[in-house]
């Protein structure tokens, strides 16, 4: 599917409102870890997809990362592939909007 630049802008102000926390891992790009002392890791999760690590291994990665810094960790955040998103959510939101017509 050919997404516009104008639909995915649209789509990126929505999912700037929402709760980072509540985005499946399929659609994340990076995860960035910073920690203190102005140290950070950044996790990039697309490579590794595209590598072929499946999401439960990708999950494990992440786990254990988190248990390596401890409490270290200050922050963590996500850059969230909005194509994805969109893509994932677009459809779902046509249904809906076919019934209310």
């Amino acid at each position: 599917m050919q997404l516009s630049d104008t639909f995915l802008q649209q789509w990126s102000h929505i999912v700037s409102t929402v709760e980072k926390t509540d985005f499946p891992l399929e659609c994340i790009n990076k995860m960035i870890i910073r920690m203190e002392g102005r140290k950070q890791k950044t996790i990039n999760i697309a490579r590794l997809k595209q590598q072929g690590l499946d999401l439960e291994a990708i999950e494990a990665l992440l786990t254990r990362s988190l248990l390596e810094y401890g409490n270290d960790v200050v922050d963590i955040d996500f850059v969230v592939d909005i194509k994805s998103v969109a893509a994932l959510v677009q459809p779902e939101t046509d249904k809906l909007l076919n019934g209310l017509r």
